[in-house]
């Protein structure tokens, strides 16, 4: 059975979804999903690294605002570390399992919102950069 192939337009959209959600608290596989799309699109390399990375930080950013509405309540060891990083430590905010609580955390300190994008979109760009360039080859 031939599976369909979707347009590059349908597959962009697809992956901005899933890159947004991914970042999310709700599992995903944003990384496959742009694996998938060079594969079938090659040509879309920068339109599909830019959403990806664009969608999944607006996703980092929404847990971050998340965090922002949290109460307070006793901290723990991780907050610490986010505190004591700040801002650079959302470059970890790609990371499976931590990714999101890293996110949660800056926002529940108050980190400062543009460094709060400006060091996660980076770490996420970096991670699908990664992934782009493996479905390149």
């Amino acid at each position: 059975m031939d599976l369909p192939v979707f347009s590059g337009e349908a597959g962009l959209l697809a992956l901005f979804a899933s890159s947004f959600l991914a970042a999310t608290l709700l599992p995903g596989g944003s990384e496959a999903v742009l694996f998938g799309v060079l594969k079938l699109h090659p040509q879309l390399y920068w339109p599909a690294l830019g959403l990806a990375a664009l969608g999944n930080t607006l996703g980092g950013m929404t847990s971050y605002g998340l965090g922002r509405l949290l109460p307070h309540a006793p901290e723990g060891k991780g907050i610490h570390w986010v505190e004591h990083h700040g801002g650079p430590a959302l470059l970890l905010a790609w990371a499976p399992l931590v990714g999101d609580a890293l996110c949660v955390a800056a926002g529940w300190l108050r980190i400062n919102p543009w460094q709060a994008v400006l060091f996660m979109g980076l770490g996420k760009l970096a991670r699908y950069w990664v992934v782009a360039q493996a479905a390149a080859l």
